[in-house]
C-alpha cells in the first residue's frame, strides 16, 4: 500500500510539473525580445531623429512660402478708421461786399471728425514679377522636400553602417573567444607537458603570456561591441546602454549591376542633382522678378468712405455721409541709377554659380560611385580569399598542434598557427561587415535604398 501511494505521489508531481512548465514555456517566449531588424531600425530613427522632424519643418514652411506667393495674384482688401480734432470749427474767411456784406469767417467743417475707409485693390500687371516670385516660391518648396530626402538617405545610411558594425564587432567578439578557449588549451597542454619535464619553462611561460596576450585583444573586442552599440542607440535616439540584439544579415551574396548602370542610377536619382537643377529654376525666376522692374505696373483700387462729427460717422452739416471712387494707378520707375540693371546681373550671376555647382555635383557622384564600387568588389575578393585562408589556417593549426602533442613540433609554431587562424577568422568577418557596409555606401551613392522609407515618413 505505502508502494502505490508513493508511486501514485509521483506521478502527481510529474503531472504538475510538466503543467506548471508547459505554462511557463509560453511565459518565457512572450517574455523574449525578437531581434531587431534592418528595417525596423531605420524606421525606428526615422521617427525619432531631430534632424528629419526639422527637415519636415523646413518642407511645411516652404509650403507656407508657396501659398503666401499666391496671395500676390489675389484682391487685397483693407480698412481703416481714424479720429481727428481741430482745435476750432475750421472756417473760410469771406471779404464780404462792401458795403452792403460786411467780412466774415464762414464754417465750413466741424472740430470732431471721424472717418471709416474700406479699400480694395487689385494688381493688374508687374511685369511678370508676380508669376516669376510664385514660380521661385514653388520650387522652394520642391528644393526642401528634396533636401528632406537628402537627410532621409544620409541617415538610413549612418542606420546601415551602424547595424553592420555591430554584426561585425559581434563577430569579432566570438572570434577573440574562440582564439582565447584554444589559447588556454595550449597553455594546459603546455603545463602537463612542463609537469612531465617534456618541456622547459621558458615554453610554459610563453603560452602564459600568449594567453594574456588573447585576453587583452577579447577586451578589445568587447569594447568594440559595445561602442559598436552605443552608436546604434544613439542613432536610434534611445539610452546609450540600451541592450542591442539585431538580425545576423550578413552575407557575401554577390552585386550584379554593373559600374556603368550603377552610375546611370546615381545621376538619374540622387536628389542632389535635382536640388541644383531646381535652385537653377529658381535663380532663373529670381531673374525674371528683377527683370519686371524694368515694365510699369498697374493696379486697380476701389474705395468706400464714410465720415461723420460723431463715432458712428453718419455724417455731418457740412460733409456727405458716404463716398465711393475707383481708381486705376499706373506706376513706373524711369530712373535709379541702373539699380535694375545690377540686380538682374546679380542673378544672373547665381543662376550661373548654381549651373557650375551642378557640374561639379555630377563629378563628385561619379567619383563617389566609383569609390563606393571599387570598394565593394575589393571587399568581395577579401571574402573569398579569406575563406580559402580560414580553411589552410585551420588545417596548419591542426597539424601543429598533433605535432606538438607528440613533442615533435614546438610551442612556438602552436602560437604562430594559432594567431594566422585567428588573423584569418577575423579577416573574414571584417570581409563581410565591410562588404555590407560598401553596399549600403554604393546604394547611398546611387540614390537608391531609402526610397520607400521617404514615402512612409510623408504618409
Amino acid at each position: 500500500m505505502g508502494l502505490k501511494t508513493a508511486w501514485f505521489h509521483r506521478v502527481v508531481l510529474l503531472l504538475i510539473g510538466l503543467l506548471i512548465g508547459g505554462a511557463a514555456m509560453p511565459l518565457a517566449a512572450a517574455d523574449r525580445v525578437a531581434p531587431l531588424s534592418l528595417a525596423g531600425s531605420v524606421e525606428a530613427a526615422l521617427k525619432a531623429s531631430v534632424l528629419i522632424h526639422a527637415a519636415r519643418e523646413g518642407v511645411q514652411a516652404a509650403d507656407a512660402q508657396k501659398r503666401e506667393a499666391f496671395t500676390g495674384f489675389l484682391p487685397k482688401l483693407s480698412t481703416s478708421y481714424s479720429y481727428t480734432r481741430y482745435n476750432r470749427d475750421p472756417y473760410l474767411a469771406f471779404p464780404g461786399i462792401p458795403p452792403v456784406i460786411p467780412p466774415a469767417n464762414l464754417t465750413v467743417g466741424t472740430k470732431d471728425n471721424y472717418t471709416w475707409i474700406l479699400e480694395a485693390r487689385q494688381p493688374l500687371f508687374a511685369g511678370g514679377a508676380i508669376l516669376a516670385n510664385y514660380e521661385a516660391s514653388r520650387i522652394g518648396a520642391d528644393i526642401s522636400r528634396l533636401d528632406e530626402t537628402v537627410m532621409v538617405q544620409d541617415l538610413v545610411l549612418d542606420v546601415k553602417i551602424a547595424y553592420f558594425t555591430v554584426l561585425k564587432a559581434g563577430r569579432l567578439l566570438e572570434v577573440a573567444r574562440q582564439s582565447v578557449e584554444q589559447l588556454r588549451a595550449h597553455r594546459d597542454s603546455a603545463q602537463s607537458f612542463y609537469s612531465q619535464g617534456l618541456i622547459p619553462r621558458n615554453d610554459l611561460l610563453q603560452a602564459e603570456v600568449e594567453v594574456a596576450n588573447g585576453q587583452q585583444l577579447l577586451l578589445k573586442a568587447e569594447n568594440g561591441l559595445e561602442l559598436a552599440r552605443s552608436r546604434f542607440n544613439t542613432l536610434l535616439r534611445r539610452p546609450i546602454d540600451t541592450p542591442v540584439d539585431v538580425e545576423d544579415i550578413l552575407n557575401d551574396r554577390p552585386y550584379e549591376k554593373s559600374f556603368d548602370a550603377c552610375l546611370s542610377a546615381a545621376l538619374d536619382n540622387r536628389p542632389e542633382i535635382r536640388s541644383l537643377a531646381l535652385r537653377r529654376e529658381q535663380a532663373r525666376s529670381q531673374v525674371k522678378v528683377s527683370q519686371s522692374e524694368y515694365y510699369p505696373s498697374v493696379s486697380l483700387a476701389g474705395t468706400y468712405a464714410k465720415y461723420g462729427d460723431t463715432p458712428g460717422v453718419a455724417g455731418s452739416a457740412f460733409k456727405d455721409q458716404e463716398s465711393w471712387q475707383v481708381m486705376a494707378m499706373a506706376y513706373w520707375s524711369l530712373w535709379e541709377w541702373g539699380k535694375t540693371r545690377d540686380r538682374v546681373e546679380a542673378g544672373q550671376r547665381r543662376e550661373n554659380q548654381v549651373a557650375d555647382f551642378l557640374a561639379n555635383t555630377r563629378d563628385q557622384i561619379t567619383l563617389e560611385v566609383k569609390n563606393a564600387f571599387l570598394l565593394l568588389r575589393e571587399s568581395e575578393k577579401q571574402i573569398q580569399v579569406a575563406a580559402k585562408a580560414i580553411e589552410q589556417a585551420e588545417e596548419n593549426f591542426r597539424i601543429n598542434t598533433e605535432r606538438y602533442r607528440e613533442q615533435v613540433g614546438t610551442a612556438t609554431e602552436v602560437i604562430d598557427a594559432q594567431t594566422l587562424l585567428t588573423k584569418a577568422r577575423s579577416d573574414r568577418h571584417n570581409a563581410l561587415g565591410d562588404f555590407s557596409i560598401s553596399r549600403a555606401r554604393l546604394e547611398r551613392a546611387m540614390g537608391v535604398g531609402a526610397t520607400e522609407y521617404v514615402s512612409k515618413e510623408r504618409e
